[in-house]
């Protein structure tokens, strides 16, 4: 999470914050708030009475997937995102490999690539830079004979 946060800082669209704190936004005809492992928003989205931040002042959120939170992670929150946040970046920790999607539309993401940790991710606009994703990929003591996560352990 840490590198993630510190690869991206630099290429963030000019009075937009990356942060780990744990908000909420909320989306346009969707019923529940979500809280991203990793959000890059307007700062304005802060400022704003309420109890959610806007979820259009995000230009790109990221997931770490654990085991209790795969199918959120890769089901409603990429329904909901894929409406409206410029990029969504999962980090799948049980396959080993990164996906981003964007190019959002009012029936979800219009596009998406992946690659396995170890190779440089391109993150699209408003980014538009290569993330290294070395740094994401579990140690060989923390998988099992056939190369799977023995436990998840967040890195990034």
């Amino acid at each position: 999470m840490k590198s993630l946060r510190r690869q991206l800082e630099p290429h963030a669209p000019e009075g937009h914050d990356v942060d780990t704190a744990p908000f909420l936004f909320s989306f346009p005809g969707s019923d529940r708030a979500f809280g991203p492992d990793l959000h890059v928003a307007d700062e304005a989205a802060f400022e704003a009475a309420g109890r959610h931040a806007d979820g259009s002042a995000l230009s790109l959120v990221a997931e770490l997937t654990s085991e209790p939170t795969k199918d959120v992670d890769w089901l409603d929150k990429l329904d909901t995102y894929g409406r409206v946040v410029p990029v969504y970046l999962v980090l799948d920790m049980q396959a080993q490999e990164i996906s981003a999607f964007w190019d959002p539309s009012p029936k979800g993401y219009r596009s998406r690539t992946n690659v396995p940790f170890g190779r440089p991710l391109h993150v699209p606009a408003p980014f538009d830079f290569d993330l290294d994703t070395s740094e994401f990929a579990m140690p060989a003591e923390e998988a099992d004979d056939e190369g799977r996560p023995g436990k998840v352990v967040e890195r990034g």
